[in-house]
């Protein structure tokens, strides 16, 4: 017995020692990925991929598909080194591998102009250079991480590039963005190089932002975003572009994310479609936490704001018919806000207000890739997308049966058909040409009906079930001189049969490395965008909306010529380090052609506009200017720690029929930003603390006019002064702390955001208020926690 017990102990002690080295065993994961070349991106065998922090070094070579593998790999943040012979070396620092999902990666190496054996070209460590490498000014790359890890981003692009330079947000409510001073809807948005609808809930038509981003961060891989002097390729857009690109699933293994917070409940998996076929899917599906809450029935108040939406990317590739892709997204928002009945609790107007509104948007594509060759690579996307708004607007009148009365009545349906072809031919290493024909079928049914206050009824604005195309073509050069200097040139034709309006955009641009860490660039580009929608086909207010006669059917495009001179320095001279970069731009922007008021001498232009729409007749006779001075300072993470400083000094004017110079809506005069965080690794918990502080001049308003206000009922501007008043410098800080957790086949993120986390009242804009006929101040959002629970396995 005595021998039984203590071998009993021995067991137990031997189990206790066997868990506990087990437990010591640091966890691991596999990288695997594809190395391509970064104009054709065909894959490149035979290059070297060597994981810098292990000891020993771990390292492998790509297959015959440019294709890697490596095991075993310590979860935490790792440094690659990619090579291959006659390109360009590249580091990727600071990694994140963690222990719930392989890391998949896709790299592009640049090929080197000077392809002697001999020379040493040195590891280039350029976070913030774009993917394409036809953009020379005013473009970076950003990461999913980014959109995850910055403070109040929460995975949204577009409130992450608030960070940057020259990017201001239109509103607290939502993540329309002000771009050098112009307005929201001049953004463009692309993914997998094709133009796609809004991909934002609660967004209205012609818009570029919305109340939450569709996208999910499941789906997107690291994707570049430009602020001024785009490339050819880039039409219909005049402030910015977010140009997408979208990663592909394991095709080994499957993996799963779940996540659950405030905004909602996200389920995403991917994986091989099938065993021994290279294909993989990736899938992701969320719905708002306020939606599910009020399927259970419990009472959400007099307002709710419920959305859905899907996103997907399937890789299908062949042996010799190219490679195939379909990929899309899809939204469903609607909000609902009932006016309080007891009208003895009206404190504002809008209290006395239901509204109902509701936007849908979604788009498929398929993509076909095929190389020719070892020079020449065909893309062609059919992309479908179709987009729904209706809203409708009510005033209770205080009677004793609470009358409502219509105020507001739209419905717009849009679809578009695009069919978009671009070749890319490598002549060698100092040229490459890329060339590409996009066309597009547009189908609108419009609809809008609104409060005539000096006519006391509702009038039909916009009424329309027309179709009409637009027709884009560009041609582009890339041109190396050297290692140090590079050339490009292309232009851009634009074309819209509605009308029969044409344009022909030429741009081009400079970079010209002179020494090993300082570089000078310069670009050019005349810019077009197409009008909104409905401002084409709206009504003449003299005229019956029985006869329905589009007075701007013959609008042409809103134009700008961008100039942008840019000076980019590594402050740091430690090639292998994370740099620490310093990058001044200024630009000059002339706008032209903007629809301005056509019967009369006013203040108005459409740039001031959210949405470019307008319930007048217009003339493109309008002008403006954008000029300004940004700097950034930005440190990448090293030892835990990243910064971004980004300061803008900036002037924003325009021109109405009046002929007066303005300030515009957006003209804020400057911009900072502080965007700083730490992480502290203890074992497998990571640890981090991430804040964001902005502080930006207010934008402009107009004074109201009381007393016509008063005699119609609702707000009146002093047109003679329109955006002399300046709101209130806004000032927020946003606050995001996090704690990740690896697990032996798991990783666990548990994050809480605190935008304006001190609660401060910023100044959104006054109007009247016919409930105390007296003028009111509105004020942003207040503080917002958002806490989410994320596990991937």
């Amino acid at each position: 017995m005595q021998i039984l017990s203590i071998a009993r102990r021995l067991l137990f002690i031997g189990l206790c020692l066997t868990s506990c080295s087990l437990f010591a065993q640091p966890f691991t994961q596999t990288i695997r990925g594809t190395v391509m070349d970064q104009s054709l991106q065909t894959p490149l065998p035979g290059a070297t991929v060597v994981v810098l922090n292990t000891s020993p070094l771990q390292g492998t070579s790509t297959d015959p598909t440019g294709q890697f593998l490596l095991t075993k790999i310590p979860v935490g943040r790792q440094t690659l080194q990619i090579s291959a012979v006659g390109y360009k070396n590249i580091l990727l620092q600071n990694i994140t591998v963690d222990a719930g999902k392989e890391l998949v990666l896709s790299v592009s190496l640049e090929e080197a102009v000077n392809q002697l054996s001999e020379v040493n070209v040195r590891p280039t460590v350029e976070k913030d250079k774009p993917l394409n490498e036809m953009a020379a000014v005013s473009a970076r790359t950003f990461s999913v991480e980014e959109t995850q890890k910055f403070a109040a981003a929460v995975n949204d692009p577009a409130r992450m590039a608030t960070a940057y330079a020259g990017v201001v947000g239109a509103d607290d409510g939502g993540n329309n963005i002000v771009i050098r001073g112009n307005a929201p809807n001049g953004l463009l948005w692309r993914m997998e190089g094709v133009e796609i609808p809004n991909p934002n809930h609660f967004s209205g038509l012609g818009t570029a932002g919305g109340g939450i981003s569709i996208l999910s961060a499941q789906l997107l891989a690291n994707s570049d975003f430009l602020t001024g002097a785009f490339p050819a390729e880039y039409g219909n857009a005049l402030s910015g572009v977010f140009d997408l690109r979208l990663r592909r699933g394991n095709n080994t293994k499957r993996e799963y994310t779940v996540q659950a917070g405030v905004l909602g409940l996200d389920l995403a998996a991917e994986g091989p479609i099938a065993k021994g076929y290279s294909g993989s899917f990736l899938i992701n599906y969320r719905y708002s936490t306020l939606g599910l809450i009020s399927k259970l029935g419990a009472d959400i108040g007099t307002g709710d704001r419920v959305f859905q939406d899907l996103s997907f990317n399937v890789y299908l590739p062949t042996k010799k018919a190219g490679t195939f892709t379909l990929f899309g997204f899809g939204g469903l928002s609607s909000s609902k806000i009932n006016a309080l009945t007891d009208s003895t609790k009206w404190e504002y107007e809008f209290d006395r207000y239901n509204d109902d509104f509701r936007s849908n948007t979604g788009a498929a594509g398929l993509t076909h890739t095929m190389p020719f060759g070892r020079k020449a690579l065909l893309k062609t996307i059919l992309l479908v997308s179709g987009y729904e708004n209706k809203y409708r607007t009510e005033r209770l009148e205080p009677s004793s049966n609470y009358l409502a009365s219509e105020r507001d009545n739209a419905s717009y349906q849009t679809q578009k058909r695009i069919l978009s072809s671009t070749l890319t031919y490598k002549l060698n290493a100092q040229h490459t040409f890329r060339t590409g024909l996009i066309g597009t079928q547009l189908q609108y049914d419009l609809t809008q009906r609104s409060w005539e206050a000096e006519e006391q009824q509702m009038l039909t604005r916009v009424r329309v079930s027309d179709r009409t195309s637009t027709l884009q073509a560009f041609g582009q050069w890339n041109y190396r001189l050297s290692e140090q200097v590079t050339m490009n040139a292309g232009v851009h034709y634009l074309h819209l049969t509605l009308n029969g309006t044409s344009a022909l955009e030429p741009r081009g641009s400079i970079r010209w490395g002179f020494t090993p860490n300082q570089s000078l660039s310069f670009g050019y580009g005349l810019h077009s965008q197409l009008q909104n929608p409905a401002t084409y086909f709206v009504l003449p207010a003299s005229q019956s909306s029985d006869i329905p006669s589009p007075t701007n059917r013959n609008l042409g495009f809103s134009r700008s010529h961008h100039y942008v001179l840019a000076y980019d320095r590594r402050l740091n001279n430690k090639a292998d380090g994370p740099p620490l970069r310093l990058k001044v731009e200024t630009y000059y922007q002339w706008l032209f052609d903007i629809p301005v008021s056509t019967n009369k001498r006013d203040a108005f232009a459409i740039t001031n506009s959210f949405s470019g729409s307008a319930d007048r007749n217009l003339v493109n006779n309008g002008h403006g200017r954008n000029y300004g001075l940004e700097l950034t300072l930005e440190q990448f993470l090293h030892h835990g720690l990243y910064f971004l400083v980004s300061s803008s000094l900036y002037n924003s004017e325009y021109q109405g029929s009046d002929g007066i110079w303005r300030n515009t809506r957006w003209n804020g005069r400057h911009a900072q930003s502080l965007l700083v965080g730490k992480e502290w690794t203890n074992g497998s918990n990571v640890f981090g603390l991430n804040l964001k502080l902005s502080y930006y001049g207010g934008y402009r308003d107009t004074p109201i006019d009381l007393a016509e206000s008063k005699r119609l009922g609702q707000t009146e501007y002093i047109d003679s002064q329109s955006f002399t008043e300046q709101l209130p410098d806004y000032f927020r800080p946003d606050i995001r702390l996090s704690w990740k957790k690896n697990k032996l086949r798991s990783t666990r993120t548990l994050s809480l955001d605190l935008q304006n986390a001190v609660n401060r009242q910023n100044v959104y804009g006054r109007s009247f208020d016919t409930s105390s006929g007296t003028i009111k101040t509105f004020y942003g959002t207040g503080l917002i926690p958002v806490l989410s629970y994320r596990v991937a396995f």
